[in-house]
């Protein structure tokens, strides 16, 4: 499940992923976030991982096309991750897309907002 995160606002996007993602978290999702993205052009996302349980196969492909299709689309992600394992997914992730990706621990939440909307 993909929740929107009190706090987004304009082309800030805040969500929290919960579970295990599946097509239809994308097909629920997506078309909301795209509008964003059509009103202001480049968009900034925080995005908590604390939650995450994975994908299934159609949602981790859902997710590459959205990120191939938004490449320069997206200036920043903040990425609050409870595991050393979700960091360095955040960290090679950053590799994939032209965003400038930071991960952030869940203490430090605050923080991420701060540096996303900057």
């Amino acid at each position: 499940m993909i929740v929107l995160l009190p706090g987004t606002s304009d082309n800030v996007i805040g969500v929290k992923v919960i579970g295990k993602l599946t097509a239809a978290d994308f097909i629920e999702n997506v078309p909301g976030i795209e509008a964003i993205i059509a009103r202001h052009g480049k968009v900034r996302f925080l995005v908590d991982l604390t939650a995450f349980g994975g994908w299934d196969w159609h949602a981790a492909w859902d997710d590459f096309a959205f990120g191939i299709r938004h490449w320069g689309d997206i200036e920043k992600m903040a990425v609050i991750t409870g595991s050393e394992w979700e960091g360095l997914a955040a960290k090679f992730a950053g590799a994939l897309t032209h965003a400038e990706v930071k991960p952030y621990r869940p203490p430090e939440i605050r923080r991420a907002w701060e540096w996303t909307r900057a």
